[in-house]
């Protein structure tokens, strides 16, 4: 079994959300990645936010749901975090992994944010029960 977490960063008091954009994937993506070996989903959590978004926690995320991501593997599951409480440290520079990454006003998202993270967003703002799958 493979396990990930990814994280709704909502910034200027709930009015925007951090996307990231892959150099390997189409599309603007929620940040978030890989649970190491012998790493807690709040230690991946934060690590990835880090990495891919110079994002440093200063509150605890909530949990908002568990889900089964069926497109990487039938074996696949993420933890979805929201994160209210934050500082972010730096402006993200692209690299080999992440071509862009910043904030967009949730009422002015970009065209191709993909359809499982829309379905995430409007599951957060909306207080939507969580579907299963990813």
């Amino acid at each position: 079994m493979t396990l990930g977490v990814r994280a709704v960063v909502l910034g200027d008091e709930g009015q925007s959300v951090f996307l990231v954009r892959h150099t390997y994937v189409k599309g603007w993506h929620l940040p978030g990645g890989g649970v190491e070996r012998g790493e807690t989903f709040g230690q991946a959590l934060m690590k990835e936010l880090r990495e891919e978004a110079s994002i440093e926690l200063t509150g605890t995320p909530e949990l908002f749901g568990l889900y089964k991501n069926t497109k990487v593997s039938n074996r696949d599951h993420v933890a979805l975090y929201v994160c209210r409480s934050f500082e972010q440290t730096g402006t993200r520079a692209p690299d080999w992994e992440i071509a862009e990454a910043r904030f967009f006003p949730l009422s002015d998202l970009p065209d191709d944010v993909t359809e499982a993270t829309m379905r995430r967003l409007n599951e957060v703002t909306t207080h939507a029960v969580p579907d299963a799958l990813w």
